[in-house]
């Protein structure tokens, strides 16, 4: 779960990212700012599920192997009788979606992973997400083709070789799609690092999210505000990391009955050492205690 400072530090960047792009419209900024903070942090994700792939991987091969070598006979098999053109189709359809399994791993494997965060993250994500992608087209060919043989009991007798193949791949694709949601499967200790990752950085978001729309809520007010104990004061003449941190910590200090006085002040007074020039601590100190006072 990220910590307090952590959700304030990161929503004072929006803040101060938001009004260098003018302040009229947050909202725009949002997705590229998200996308350019959590870099590290999903480049370590999409790392650990690449490796948690490939580890799957390696218990596939074998079934995969056994697969190919009894897929000949189940399609000559299907396509010596006109009437089974679809199910012929249809296993034909699944094979092409190993294959394509297959590619995807190879070019998975390939990549080089000790680059820039957002070189990996462009990289690997889309590779990751495509697997996803296949491993449910495989679920829903390998469904529909035992529907459309339900009808033939002769038939599966026939084809029980290559459907057994089929099953035991589908135990791999069960194991593809708990790591594509592992916070479906909280008691699957191998997935803690990636659902507990996902979960802390979805957190982080839906949080700082509240925070800054709280902000923005009340920006006029609180811009009042300032005006009143700031002398000539126009948002624009306010460092633009002092004005965000002025506005979160506003807003903390006059409307939020969760934080004592004293804290959100001094939490204020925390960000401005980390983020503002030497006098900012000074500034936002002397500010906000006026702001406390009425």
């Amino acid at each position: 779960m990220p910590s307090r400072r952590q959700i304030r530090r990161t929503a004072i960047q929006f803040l101060y990212c938001a009004d260098l792009e003018g302040g009229d419209d947050p909202a725009q900024v949002r997705e590229a700012f998200w996308q350019f903070v959590t870099e590290s942090d999903r480049r370590a994700i999409i790392l650990a599920t690449r490796k948690t792939i490939q580890h799957l991987n390696i218990g596939r091969e074998e079934r995969r192997d056994e697969f190919t070598t009894r897929l000949p006979a189940a399609l000559a098999t299907l396509r010596a009788d006109p009437d089974l053109e679809d199910q012929a189709a249809q296993l034909q359809r699944i094979a092409d979606l190993e294959n394509e399994w297959d590619s995807v791993m190879a070019a998975l494997s390939r990549q080089p992973q000790d680059d820039e965060d957002e070189a990996v993250v462009s990289r690997f994500t889309p590779l990751v997400d495509r697997l996803f992608l296949i491993n449910r087209q495989l679920i829903a060919a390998r469904n529909e083709l035992s529907r459309i043989l339900l009808d033939f009991p002769g038939l599966r007798a026939r084809l029980e070789p290559v459907l057994g193949s089929i099953k035991r791949l589908d135990r791999v694709s069960a194991r593809l799609s708990m790591i594509e949601k592992p916070e479906d499967f909280p008691d699957h200790a191998e997935l803690t690092r990636i659902r507990e990752s996902r979960a802390e950085l979805r957190e982080l978001q839906e949080s700082v999210d509240h925070l800054v729309d709280r902000v923005l809520a009340r920006k006029e007010e609180i811009d009042r505000m300032l005006e009143r104990v700031i002398e000539n004061f126009a948002p624009e003449r306010v460092d633009p990391i002092d004005r965000a941190i002025l506005r979160l910590g506003t807003l903390e200090v006059r409307f939020d009955d969760n934080v004592p006085m004293p804290v959100a002040i001094n939490e204020a007074i925390e960000l401005a050492r980390q983020f503002g020039t030497t006098d900012s601590p000074r500034f936002v100190n002397g500010i906000l205690d006026r702001i406390a006072k009425g």
